[in-house]
């Protein structure tokens, strides 16, 4: 570690921090070098609820899932924007190695708001057909 750069959290402390924050009230564990965490959140009022899980291991940037419901279904036949794949549907949050994500960053500081953000545009989307999240649309087979 060069002096200066912030150390990555381990899994332990990303687990604490999710366990701990309101806005992911949830459950999970950590099993063989992974860490799953599972939620509920409705992006606003008059949203609907999603389930959500994530999965993280070092190795590897933060994976979100939409369990529930069937965000394809919701789409009614049109490509979602800003995901990474439909089967299983994982979200695009963030540009992979472009530092907005870091190890050292916290789950429920980011991964988890961001996420609560992606589903609000995903619902003002399903309106208007229009993607107002901004970002770039990274569809692709391939994992990050």
């Amino acid at each position: 570690m060069k002096y200066g750069m912030p150390r990555s959290l381990t899994l332990a402390q990303q687990f604490f921090g999710l366990k701990n924050e309101i806005i992911c009230a949830g459950e999970g564990k950590i099993c063989r070098g992974l860490l799953t965490w599972q939620y509920s959140v409705t992006p606003t009022p008059l949203s609907r609820q999603y389930r959500i899980r994530i999965d993280y291991n070092q190795n590897s940037s933060p994976k979100v899932y939409v369990e529930d419901p069937d965000l394809v279904f919701l789409a009614d036949g049109r490509e979602i924007p800003h995901i990474y794949s439909e089967k299983p549907l994982r979200l695009c949050l963030y540009l992979p190695d472009s530092g907005e994500w870091k190890k050292s960053f916290f789950i429920h500081r980011t991964i988890v708001p961001w996420t609560t953000l992606w589903l609000f545009y995903f619902e003002e989307w399903l309106i208007s057909d229009d993607w107002k999240g901004g970002g770039k649309h990274l569809r692709t087979k391939n994992e990050f």
